[in-house]
């Protein structure tokens, strides 16, 4: 297989039709490291709207539990890309997100900029970082996968087009974009977190790495302040950088799921695995109470596409690469 094969495989695919897999393809075989950090700094935007940081605050799921809050999202995030949205895997974690979010008021206005960050930040990222742009067929593709997973939470009035979701996340970021403590906090554990998954005394250089990464419009909204712009070049010059090599090196064969990633580490039984509905946070419920019998009593109610009431999802049995 030779550099750009795949993307000749995704070019022949129908991105009105084919979505999911143009998506999964991008995601998993072309841009696997490039879309998990883009996916990252999407939420992490996310704290710097007041009504969101200020939320996820009061939850302290990120600032006392940073860990296992990275982890559970990352795996039911990707639970939805890897097995879809007819199978009883991703309808499960479908199912879990929206029992999360339906446990506190949020906003459909938030919601919907939340679903815009996940579409237009790994373009952004890659745009700048990745070893090819993305294709028109990959934004479209991208574009109706989370159209499709917007539907799945109950979101309304949700962009059609690449270019509507950009349209909409930049309006919103211009307006809601505020400083406020609770999200200054959530972004400081969220920031100790990376620098955490590297030795020690590398952490005051990883935090300094990731705040050079931000755009002005976020050191504003937490009130950093500015990185010296030889650290700022230097950082991104060195991500860049990465991308050429990447463009050099051999296509990937297999796909490289986001379960597989070294950051996630809440689960010390791999390979042993995890069930999905387990994952997350369980508002007002015992523990017991929250996992498999919520899922059983609740069947689908919980997703607003009606299915067919799957059986209990099996373990997951992550494999490391």
């Amino acid at each position: 297989m030779r550099r750009y094969d795949r993307l000749k495989e995704i070019l022949s695919l129908d991105p009105e039709r084919d979505w999911l897999e143009i998506y999964r393809l991008t995601a998993y075989c072309e841009f696997p490291w490039d879309f998990t950090r883009a996916l990252e700094f999407a939420l992490y935007r996310t704290y710097a709207v007041p009504s969101i940081g200020r939320l996820l605050a009061e939850t302290a799921e990120l600032t006392d539990r940073t860990q296992k809050r990275y982890d559970d999202t990352s795996l039911l995030l990707d639970a939805v890309t890897e097995h879809g949205f007819e199978n009883e895997t991703g309808l499960t974690a479908i199912r879990r997100i929206n029992q999360m979010h339906r446990s506190y008021d949020i906003s459909n206005d938030d919601m919907r900029y939340v679903l815009c960050t996940f579409v237009v930040m790994p373009e952004r990222w890659i745009k700048r970082f990745g070893w090819r742009a993305l294709t028109g067929h990959e934004l479209r593709a991208s574009a109706a996968y989370y159209r499709t997973l917007g539907r799945h939470m109950g979101i309304r009035d949700i962009p059609e087009t690449f270019a509507d979701f950009e349209r909409c996340l930049d309006a919103y970021e211009d307006a809601h974009f505020d400083w406020d403590e609770g999200g200054r906090r959530v972004s400081d554990a969220t920031i100790d977190l990376v620098a955490s998954w590297y030795p020690r005394p590398l952490a005051p250089l990883v935090r300094d790495a990731t705040v050079a990464l931000l755009d002005d419009s976020l050191l504003r909204a937490f009130r950093y302040d500015a990185p010296r712009p030889a650290v700022r070049s230097l950082v991104r010059r060195a991500v860049r950088l990465r991308g050429r090599a990447v463009r050099l090196m051999p296509p990937r064969r297999k796909p490289h799921y986001g379960r597989q990633n070294w950051e996630i580490r809440s689960y010390p039984g791999y390979p042993d695995g995890y069930h999905v509905a387990d994952l997350g946070t369980f508002p007002g419920a015992s523990r017991s109470e929250g996992t498999s019998s919520t899922a059983r009593r609740g069947g689908l109610s919980a997703c607003p596409v009606p299915h067919a009431a799957p059986s209990e999802p099996r373990a997951e049995r992550p494999e490391r690469p």
